[in-house]
């Protein structure tokens, strides 16, 4: 397997409220994430940053997530220990009130990749099929393009845009939608927060992930053309592709 992640400020913001990262565990598994963190004071950095570490520590612990059923009962148990954790510290911390992040995840084993979210961050499959995003964004636009209030192109320029139905770290629960796809050599997943789906079109997505470049120069590629369109948000991006060989970027 091939990995990278790489995130950037932007061009607008004083600072990086995304986090996220690449990790391994026991079985040299990789568990990619990317949180997009909100709310006042800089606590969105807050939120966004314990989550990865919180994510990070537990899964570099991890072993033996050897079905589809473990890997999606993992990511729920720890979701779901992280919300009450981040919720926990909005209540004791005033500076933090309000804070919460998006989540995309993927546990990614040779044979099947489990993804969870909650929010607006997305997760896209690059296979023989084509490239298709395979998360539904929890967002106030979406589901008034669901219900036929809007189109999908309004949803695009819609003013409220930013309002997520769903984060983490907000409520006491709150729901991980988990899926599990196989995966076959040569796929790619493309984890990223809204800074990068909100600013490139998926044609120019699948032109820079199709390109014959390193996946280091693709993931460059990917948050340069963001900024080229604005870098109003932070960008952030993970990248797995699927291969029999084991590396690390």
């Amino acid at each position: 397997m091939k990995v990278v992640f790489q995130t950037d400020v932007g061009k607008i913001r004083p600072h990086n409220e995304d986090c996220g990262g690449i990790f391994q565990n026991k079985d040299g598994h990789y568990l990619a994430v990317v949180a997009d963190g909100m709310g006042g004071h800089r606590a969105g950095d807050v939120a966004s940053e314990m989550t990865i570490t919180y994510l990070k520590n537990e899964w570099e612990e991890t072993e033996n997530i050897s079905s589809p059923d473990i890997a999606e009962q993992w990511l729920k148990d720890h979701v779901a220990n992280i919300n009450r954790i981040l919720l926990h510290h909005s209540l004791q911390h005033e500076e933090c009130q309000g804070m919460g992040t998006t989540i995309v995840s993927a546990i990614c084993t040779d044979h099947f990749a489990t993804i969870g979210h909650i929010g607006d961050s997305r997760c896209y499959l690059l296979n023989q099929n084509g490239f298709q995003q395979i998360t539904e964004d929890h967002s106030l636009v979406n589901e008034l393009v669901k219900t036929g209030q809007i189109s999908k192109e309004d949803a695009e320029h819609h003013p409220r845009k930013n309002v997520l139905l769903r984060a983490l770290g907000t409520e006491k629960e709150v729901k991980l939608d988990v899926k599990t796809i196989s995966v076959e050599e040569h796929d790619v997943l493309l984890l990223c927060s809204d800074g990068l789906s909100n600013k490139v079109p998926e044609q120019a997505m699948v032109h820079i992930l199709t390109s014959s470049e390193s996946l280091e120069q693709k993931a460059q590629k990917l948050i340069d053309l963001a900024n080229e369109h604005g870098g109003e948000d932070n960008i952030t991006l993970a990248i797995v592709e699927f291969s029999a060989e084991r590396e690390s970027g």
